[in-house]
């Protein structure tokens, strides 16, 4: 596990170097009035780099992933019980209160 969490540490810290570099490349180019056609391939291997040591360390610090089921809390419920509404049935309400006087 502590692994996994170097691993997102150092990719987060190699994508900021990413950034930071390109960030000073641009501004070299500005200086020299050079037109930006693309970043050099060094920071784009490092930043596809990084991403993919970010992502290794995100998917495995996150733990074991379940299966996702739709139908998962029907699951133990019969055919009769899905047609019953019971969530809807409510007994005590303020009805009760408004009518008591009626009874009698």
């Amino acid at each position: 596990m502590a692994a996994h969490k170097l691993c997102v540490v150092l990719g987060l810290i190699a994508l900021a170097h990413a950034a930071y570099s390109a960030a000073q490349h641009r501004t070299y180019l500005r200086l020299t009035e050079q037109e930006f056609t693309m970043l050099p391939l060094d920071i784009l291997l490092q930043c596809i780099f990084a991403l993919l040591i970010t992502c290794y360390g995100v998917v495995h610090v996150a733990g074991n992933f379940k299966e996702i089921k739709a139908s998962a809390e029907q699951d133990a419920k019969t055919w009769e019980m899905l047609s019953n509404r019971q969530g809807f049935n409510i007994f005590y309400h303020r009805g009760k209160a408004l009518f008591s006087s009626c009874k009698g």
